[in-house]
This record gives structure tokens, C-alpha cells and sequence, in this order.
């Protein structure tokens, strides 16, 4: 009977998976790139669910208008967008229990009279 060989690069083993046994994930980070986003918008249909990512980049208060520019659109099956709900809720329900709730509420600066 051979041994498994190991791969050097992945740590995976060789060889036949066990019936019933869940596959190593390895998660290639390689070509991966990191971006900001500050604003988020979501859309879907019956077969991909879309997330679109950009910079709003507004600075002053009261515009008519807010240009978001677009720099990542990211599209999804509903399968696997579900699970990206569960993942994120649970972070973040982690998150707020280390440093306390996150409010969502737009806060707007008081409005000062003058007198």
C-alpha cells in the first residue's frame, strides 16, 4: 500500500478521500487584492444576487446629490449569498459583543439658531 505524498505548497494529502469525509478547504490568496468601501448597495433576482462597492466621497453636508463611485461588483447564487448572510451576522453579532453595539441611525448635527 503507497503512502499519501503531502503538497508542499497546499499541505493537502494525496490520495482517495474517505466516503463521508469533508474536503480540506485551502484558501488561495495569490491573486487576492484588498479594497475599501465605504458605501454598499445590494440587488438581485431569481438566480444571482449582486453587491456593488465604492467610495462616497462627499464631503459636505446638505448636497442634493452624492456620487458614489462604483469599484467592485461581486455577483452571487442566492445559495451562496445566504451564507455570506450567516457569516456576516455572525461576526458582527461577535463584534458587538466585544465593543458594543453598532447604531445605524444617520446622526445629524443639531441645527444651531442664531439669536
Amino acid at each position: 500500500m503507497a503512502a499519501d505524498k503531502k503538497d508542499e505548497k497546499t499541505g493537502a494529502t494525496g490520495g482517495t478521500a474517505q466516503a463521508g469525509a469533508q474536503p480540506k478547504v485551502v484558501w488561495d490568496d495569490s491573486n487576492m487584492r484588498s479594497v475599501y468601501a465605504n458605501a454598499t448597495n445590494v440587488a438581485g433576482g431569481q438566480e444571482e444576487i449582486v453587491l456593488l462597492f465604492g467610495m462616497n466621497q462627499s464631503w459636505q453636508a446638505g448636497q442634493k446629490e452624492i456620487k458614489i463611485q462604483l469599484s467592485d461588483r461581486i455577483v452571487l447564487s442566492p445559495f451562496a449569498a445566504k451564507r455570506l448572510a450567516t457569516l456576516l451576522n455572525n461576526v458582527l453579532t461577535n463584534y458587538e459583543a466585544q465593543y458594543g453595539k453598532l447604531d445605524l441611525e444617520v446622526r445629524r448635527p443639531p441645527t444651531s439658531t442664531v439669536q
